[in-house]
C-alpha cells in the first residue's frame, strides 16, 4: 500500500494568534520574541517578511531592518491552548500524528482514500475547520512521504495547500533550491554550490560517486536519496517526554549568589506546575549552568522519593548550585526533572495528602488565571 502522508503547518502562527486578538496589530509589521539584548524572534506577521525579518533573527538585528514594526514578547499560554485546539482537530482526520512543534505536524492518510472524496477535499475541509474553529490560517502538503509533504506545504505559502504526486514531484522538485533539502544549511549549500549544483535538479543530475568523494558516501545517499523524492520514515507518534525543564538566558550576567537563587526559585515553580499538569512525579532534579565564557555545568540529584512539589525542586537545585560555588558571570540557569513516576495514586500520608490539596488548589487558581496568577512571595518585586 503506497504511503499518503499531510503535513499540516500554521501560518506565523504566534503572530496570527495576536492579530487574531488584537485588532490593532492587523495588517501591519508584528514581531514576536525575546526583547532582552540577546532575544531572537520567534515568528513574525507576513508584513514584518516584507522587510527581510525572519524567524531565529537576533531581535537588535529585526529592529533595524524594520524599525517601525510592533515587538512584542508574546502570551505563550495562549498560544498553547490554541495549539490544543488544533491538534484536536488533526485528531480527527488521522489516527496517527506525530508533532513537530506547536504548531505543525504529519498526518498519516495510508489506508484512508475511501474516507475522503480525494486527498484535496481532505485538506480543504481540514483547513476549513481549523479556520472556522481557531480563527488561524494553515498551510497543507500531501505528499507519498515526510520529506515531500513539508516541502510541500511550504511552496504556496500563506494559505496553502500542495499535493506531490509521483507524476509531478520532478517538476516540483528540480527548481528549487538544494537549500531547501534537510540537511543543507549554510555550510554544506557552501560544498554543493562549489560544486555548480544550486538546485534540487543539479543534485539529481550530479555522479554518485563524485558526490560521496565530496562529502561522504553517508551523505551523497542521504542527499541523493531526498533528490529523487525517496524518504523511508514512517510518521511516528512522539515518545513521551524524557524530562521537563525550564532554562533562561539574561540579557545581562548575573553577578551574586542571590540573585541566581531568586531564578531558581521561579524555574522551579515552572517545572512543578508543569510536573503536575502532565499527571507526573520526578525522581530525577538536574542544574544547568552556563558561564559567560559559554563553559557549561550540568549537575542532578536523584531524589528518596518522587516529587511534583516546587519547594522539593527548588531546594534540591539550590543545593546543587551551592555546591557549584560559581556565583558570578552567570548566563544562563536551568531546572530540569526526569525519572518519572505516575502522579495519580494519591499518598496514604495525611501530611503528603494535606500538600497535594495545597497544590491541587494553586494549580486550579493558575489554570484560570495563568501561570502568574499565584507565585512565590519571594518573586514579586
Amino acid at each position: 500500500m503506497e504511503r499518503l502522508v499531510m503535513h499540516v503547518d500554521m501560518d506565523a502562527f504566534f503572530a496570527s494568534v495576536e492579530q487574531l486578538d488584537h485588532e490593532e496589530y492587523r495588517g501591519k509589521p508584528l514581531i514576536v520574541g525575546g526583547l532582552g539584548g540577546r532575544g531572537v524572534v520567534s515568528t513574525c506577521s507576513y508584513e514584518a517578511r516584507r522587510f527581510g525579518v525572519h524567524s531565529a533573527m537576533p531581535m537588535g538585528r529585526a529592529q533595524q531592518l524594520c524599525p517601525q514594526g510592533i515587538f512584542i514578547a508574546g502570551n505563550y499560554p495562549r498560544y498553547a491552548a490554541v495549539s490544543t485546539q488544533i491538534f484536536a482537530i488533526f485528531a480527527r482526520y488521522s489516527p496517527v500524528i506525530e508533532p513537530l512543534s506547536i504548531d505543525e505536524a504529519f498526518l498519516d492518510l495510508t489506508g484512508m482514500e475511501r474516507l475522503m472524496e480525494s486527498p484535496r477535499q481532505y485538506a480543504q475541509a481540514l483547513k476549513a475547520e481549523i479556520r472556522e474553529q481557531t480563527g488561524i490560517v494553515a498551510s497543507v502538503g500531501i505528499a507519498p512521504n515526510k520529506f515531500l509533504a513539508k516541502l510541500a506545504s511550504d511552496i504556496e505559502k500563506p494559505d496553502g495547500l500542495v499535493i506531490v504526486t509521483k507524476e509531478n514531484m520532478s517538476a516540483i522538485l528540480e527548481p528549487l533550491p538544494v537549500g531547501r533539502i534537510w540537511g543543507v544549511g549554510r555550510k554544506m549549500g557552501g560544498e554543493l554550490a562549489a560544486m555548480h549544483i544550486r538546485t534540487i535538479g543539479d543534485l539529481r543530475r550530479v555522479d554518485h560517486t563524485r558526490l560521496a568523494a565530496r562529502l561522504g558516501e553517508r551523505m551523497a545517499g542521504h542527499l541523493l536519496a531526498l533528490a529523487h523524492g525517496i524518504d523511508e520514515r514512517p510518521v511516528a507518534p512522539r515518545e513521551q517526554a524524557k524530562s521537563i525543564g525550564k532554562e533562561v538566558t539574561f540579557s545581562e550576567n548575573l553577578q551574586s549568589a542571590s540573585e541566581a537563587e531568586r531564578i531558581l526559585l521561579a524555574l522551579a515553580e515552572k517545572v512543578g506546575w508543569r510536573l503536575r499538569k502532565a499527571g507526573l512525579k520526578a525522581r530525577t532534579i538536574q542544574l544547568k549552568l552556563r558561564r559567560a565564557d559559554f563553559k557549561t555545568y550540568t549537575r542532578s540529584r536523584t531524589l528518596p522519593e518522587a516529587t511534583c512539589y516546587d519547594e522539593v525542586i527548588y531546594h534540591t537545585a539550590q543545593a546543587l548550585f551551592r555546591e557549584l560555588k560559581l556565583y558570578r558571570g552567570i548566563r544562563l540557569l536551568g531546572v530540569a526533572a526526569s525519572g518519572f513516576d505516575d502522579f495519580t495514586a494519591m499518598s496514604l500520608f495525611s501530611e503528603e495528602e494535606k500538600k497535594e490539596n495545597l497544590y491541587e488548589a494553586i494549580d486550579k487558581i493558575k489554570q484560570r488565571f495563568g501561570e502568574k496568577g499565584i507565585t512565590k512571595a519571594n518573586l514579586i518585586k
